[in-house]
């Protein structure tokens, strides 16, 4: 496409994408409000320049997630169909734009050359809700892989950015639901340099006792099993995979991971940075999730034995990784 071409399509796409919003909220009367809710022309220029400008698609996919998350709780089969096909419509013609989501696959392929499908695991209970808990290097493609099994499945997807919209929106308060604010700057143990009496009683309180850190996980993993007891879906990350297992929901574990130089090429291509600053990002962002999952874990993040399966996206690529989880879960979806 041509540039202009390719801004004019974006900015096609943003508007129907926006009026698809509004027709979904109206349709489910939800009390959570609409996905979008600045004005018409800010919001459809904001869009567009978030399909135009942003390679890894993150913030994109967590707005169209809302968007269709909302869309199956419609009880209409009429009206949850139709809107359904509009989204579709949007998302395959989103995902022909140059970079929208992501540039480049995550593929070795001498190892998918060596590659064998893996026999089909056994059934869960027909009565349980299908939850598949997904953790992931950074760089090995794990949102994507996520984003797109949610899609095929027709299943709610939810990852950090859904989880604070979401908390926002049944009106907790703003500070103390921020779980990707804490992620990033997780320090449990880190000493500070200067102690804040004040701020520590206004937190104190605020918090119940509770650190201002812990306060965000217990928020968070409430969510996190209300949602598993009542809807199949998909989550990335957040210790979900520990915080089921502790309350004895089921649910189905995934890790994806590659090799980490095919990581580092990856996020060179997908977010345009220099070898330098890819492998200072990756080992920054694997070292936040090593902690963060050990300490509220309870297990070792990225160790075999904690999760049901483990897969080199490196081996199969993004969409045959999505085929693959698909084909075990053959028996369970069809």
């Amino acid at each position: 496409m041509q540039e202009n071409n390719i801004r004019e399509k974006c900015r096609e796409l943003a508007t129907r994408l926006y009026e698809l919003d509004g027709e979904v909220y109206e349709s489910v009367g939800s009390s959570l409000g609409r996905t979008f809710t600045g004005d018409r022309e800010s919001t459809i220029r904001n869009l567009s320049a978030l399909m135009y400008t942003k390679p890894d698609g993150h913030l994109l996919r967590s707005e169209m997630a809302l968007i269709s998350n909302m869309a199956r709780t419609i009880k209409d089969k009429e009206e949850k169909s139709r809107l359904m096909k509009k989204y579709d419509e949007i998302f395959q013609e989103i995902l022909t734009l140059p970079e929208t989501f992501v540039a480049t696959d995550i593929m070795d392929k001498e190892r998918v050359a060596l590659n064998h499908m893996i026999k089909r695991r056994e059934k869960i209970s027909e009565n349980d809700h299908l939850v598949i808990c997904i953790s992931r290097t950074q760089g090995s493609a794990g949102n994507d892989i996520g984003f797109g099994l949610a899609d095929k499945l027709r299943v709610n997807y939810y990852d950090v950015e859904i989880f604070d919209q979401v908390l926002r929106r049944l009106e907790a308060e703003k500070g103390a639901v921020n779980d990707a604010e804490y992620f990033a700057d997780f320090n449990k143990y880190e000493k500070k340099h200067r102690f804040d009496p004040k701020g520590w009683l206004r937190e104190f309180n605020r918090y119940h006792g509770l650190p201002k850190q812990d306060a965000v996980f217990f928020n968070m993993s409430d969510l996190i099993c209300d949602l598993a007891s009542r809807e199949d879906c998909i989550i990335m990350g957040r210790c979900a995979d520990a915080i089921l297992k502790n309350n004895h929901i089921p649910h189905i574990s995934l890790f994806i991971t590659a090799p980490f130089a095919i990581r580092v090429q990856h996020v060179m291509d997908v977010r345009k940075m220099d070898i330098k600053q890819a492998t200072r990002f990756l080992k920054k962002m694997d070292n936040q999730h090593r902690k963060y999952y050990n300490f509220y874990g309870g297990a070792h993040w990225g160790k075999p034995d904690n999760y049901d399966l483990c897969i080199n996206s490196a081996s199969y690529g993004i969409n045959e990784t999505e085929n693959l989880i698909l084909k075990l879960l053959d028996d369970q979806i069809h």
